[in-house]
């Protein structure tokens, strides 16, 4: 594992659980149980990591390392469900909370997929959970690609009785062979890190500026009215909502109004913050509401690498200013500074440095999944899906619905994911403290309606 991933692995308790997952509507009637599971077979066998389960090295000499599961059993991933009736959005919603919600088993390998019946329209879904420590956003938008098919002209897998083709196992480490293991790897990962620090010096300029800017971060965090209702202790359990933004409106607001599409997703999550918090009597004109904004630093030729290569910026919110117009703008000056600072290239390239003290980054990723802190109330994360349409046997994928987990004493998370033509959003809240999810959930979706009226032109007067 790198460190990131492990520090993913060993943050996570019994009320933080740390899976990214999605919920997949599809048109089209449901494939039975056998069919379904079939079909992942046919893919999983070029996926060897999940046959794989984590195996922590003795006194943790090295960081935890993959291992052939000796006691895969595929059906235990793969569970079968129904919505109860009439299987509209709600009941799609209420049931995924529950399932997402839920935690892996650390002990097999960590994922689940969940085939959901009972939709109306005949629709059926497909939940997908997946360990952080596996992968990151958009990782897991490049694994859900490689599942899905291109085309609808696949032949659906017959429903076969029989055993289930899969590979060998392979014989599961000793103890001694682990511990040697983890300190050899240990050992050659400092010697690849060293190798490296040439490569690595050509971004002193960009870390340099990194290193500038952050006393512009630290008055950020003490800058505004915080929204102290937004962090806390956390329950074991998820609510769990959506809502929709066309993305071609998105990117007609962005050339009216400047900046990125990113920005007005921002700015519409302003809105939803303004909402909840006007409604929790904790909104003033000076609240901001401080989100982390994952920002992805995989390379061209880590194109679908199950691990985490994530960096992140942190933008204020704005909620307190009554002005659409003015919350864009000031969402768009921040962004556009943070990446004249790059900001979210300097901690990538101190992460790659760290590397080369032992542990440094699991324990630091621990740490800041760990820690109860009020200075970051949130977390968007916006991930570029797929823009062509995708197929699972033969039927066509209608809508993506994303999950972001929450950690750090974070209460609520917005997850969005592009497909074709629409953003979808995914909101994660803690079931105590976020009774008022919908709210949340309303008032982003009026926020891209006030921007979109906003960079509409004037009418015409005759």
């Amino acid at each position: 594992m790198s460190g990131i991933d492990a520090g993913m692995f060993f943050a996570e308790n019994e009320t933080r659980p740390l899976q990214i997952a999605s919920v997949s509507v599809f048109d089209g009637p449901a494939p039975t149980y056998g069919e379904f599971v079939r079909a992942l077979v046919a893919r999983l066998l070029g996926l060897p990591r999940f046959r794989q389960r984590v195996r922590r090295v003795p006194l943790d000499l090295g960081r935890p390392v993959w291992v052939d599961d000796p006691h895969f059993q595929l059906l235990y991933h793969v569970r079968h469900t129904a919505v109860p009736a009439p299987g509209g959005a709600e009941e799609l919603r209420n049931l995924a909370g529950r399932v997402l919600g839920q935690r892996l088993d650390l002990s097999r390998p960590l994922w689940e997929m969940w085939l959901v019946e009972g939709l109306e329209e005949d629709r059926w879904a497909i939940i997908s959970k997946v360990h952080h420590c596996m992968v990151d956003g958009v990782g897991g938008s490049d694994l859900m690609t490689s599942l899905f098919d291109l085309s609808p002209g696949e032949v659906p897998v017959r429903d076969e009785r029989g055993p289930i083709p899969l590979p060998e196992a392979e014989p599961e480490p000793s103890r001694p062979s682990l511990v040697l293991a983890g300190v050899v790897g240990t050992t050659m990962e400092q010697l690849r890190q060293v190798a490296r620090l040439p490569e690595l010096t050509r971004h002193c300029p960009a870390t340099a500026r990194f290193v500038r800017g952050l006393p512009a971060y630290a008055r950020r965090l003490r800058e505004g009215r915080g929204a102290s209702s937004l962090n806390g202790p956390t329950s074991p359990h998820r609510r769990w909502a959506w809502t929709e933004a066309d993305l071609g409106e998105a990117r007609r607001i962005s050339d009216a109004l400047g900046g990125t599409v990113n920005d007005v997703v921002l700015a519409a999550v302003a809105r939803g913050f303004r909402d909840l918090l006007a409604e929790r009597d904790e909104l003033r004109p000076d609240t901001v509401v401080r989100t982390l904004v994952p920002v992805s630093v995989r390379l061209p030729d880590e194109k679908g690498t199950l691990t985490n290569r994530v960096s992140g910026v942190l933008v204020s919110l704005p909620c307190g200013r009554p002005d659409p117009l003015c919350r864009h703008e000031l969402i768009c000056r921040q962004t556009t500074a943070l990446k004249a600072s790059h900001q979210a290239v300097g901690p990538t390239v101190f992460t790659r440095m760290l590397g080369l003290a032992p542990n440094v980054l699991a324990v630091a990723a621990r740490t800041a999944l760990r820690m109860r802190q009020p200075y970051i109330q949130t977390i968007t994360t916006n991930v570029p899906g797929p823009p062509v349409p995708l197929y699972a046997m033969g039927r066509r994928l209608a809508a993506i619905y994303p999950y972001v987990p929450l950690a750090a004493g974070i209460r609520v998370s917005t997850g969005v994911v592009s497909y074709l033509d629409t953003l979808y959003l995914g909101i994660t809240g803690d079931f105590d403290a976020m009774p008022d999810i919908e709210l949340f959930s309303r008032g982003i979706r009026h926020g891209f309606d006030e921007l979109a009226e906003a960079a509409s032109p004037d009418p015409v007067v005759v």
